[in-house]
């Protein structure tokens, strides 16, 4: 705390009240509220998005070796559905404002090819396993039936993501250019502030990379609170994504989890049950794309 008295002082700021609040420390002054806030290592995305004319995250007032001083956002009470429309709005400006291409060759693919096949092949002896030792038993417990009762929807959720994979895989290991953007990385709807404009906020795990990363991560977040079919129509109307980046998006999103039991029987219900509520409304949501394609060929 010294440190940080110190910090204010340097930025005149005379502090009445601190309020801590998960890893952040609100300051309460005469000139309004700070948030103070371990150094972001990424600020210099900061400067990048500025030249970009992108200028919707909080600004940073004062800073040193440890702390960032930044401008408080008051949170403007919106419906929960209309916040995250909003948001899906912003982090297709983000990846507008800061697209580019980059030289790539067959090896940047392949790694994330191999990656996804090593995951899809071991997704695959897991649950083989697990229903193979659920299947002896004489009976099963609560979170054993559920898992044993939708494990066909899970092998085909597989299936789909190993065909689909080798399918991405010829069309872009041919590809000499791919579309990079600034990835905030961290995506949430908790991560979105709406005041006179929109906010993004918790930077830190910001990249470059390619623009479906941002998505899926949304996707495993929030996927099950909102309608995301509607999001991601409304996401590609604002930056269309290309074939290659839909397909791989689609890849992710079809992966199951792994979900382990726990002693806690309850517990054990809830995460097969989230994982296979997602397998479902996976299916629900990509199954239009494929129609259309299968409509036009």
């Amino acid at each position: 705390m010294r440190k940080i008295n110190q910090l204010l002082r340097q930025s005149e700021i005379k502090p009445h009240r601190y309020i801590k609040e998960g890893n952040i420390v609100i300051v309460d002054t005469d000139q309004g509220k700070y948030v103070i806030k371990e150094k972001n290592k990424n600020n210099k995305v900061f400067d990048y998005l500025n030249s970009r004319s992108f200028d919707y995250y909080p600004k940073i007032i004062s800073d040193s070796d440890e702390y960032d001083v930044m401008e408080f956002i008051d949170d403007f009470e919106v419906p929960i559905e209309q916040k995250f429309m909003d948001l899906i709005d912003l982090v297709s400006l983000l990846h507008s404002k800061t697209t580019h291409y980059q030289e790539t060759d067959e090896d940047d693919y392949k790694q994330i090819y191999e990656d996804i096949n090593n995951n899809v092949i071991y997704l695959n002896t897991y649950y083989n396993d697990l229903i193979n030792i659920i299947d002896t038993k004489v009976y099963m417990s609560p979170s054993e039936y559920l898992l044993a009762r939708n494990i066909s929807k899970i092998f085909a959720a597989l299936n789909f993501a190993k065909d689909e994979l080798e399918a991405w895989y010829d069309i872009v290991k041919k590809s000499r250019k791919k579309r990079l953007v600034v990835l905030h990385n961290n995506l949430e709807v908790s991560h979105f502030l709406r005041n006179t404009q929109s906010y993004l906020i918790s930077w830190e795990k910001s990249k470059i990379d390619i623009p479906i990363f941002d998505l899926y991560k949304l996707y495993k977040r929030n996927g099950l609170e909102f309608e995301f079919s509607e999001a991601l129509n409304r996401y590609e109307k604002n930056y269309p994504l290309l074939p290659e980046e839909r397909k791989l998006l689609f890849i992710l999103m079809a992966l199951p989890d792994k979900v382990e039991f726990s002693n806690d029987e309850y517990d054990s219900c809830k995460r097969i049950g989230r994982m296979i509520e997602f397998v479902y409304k996976t299916e629900m949501l990509i199954s239009p794309y494929y129609t259309k394609e299968s409509e036009t060929q």
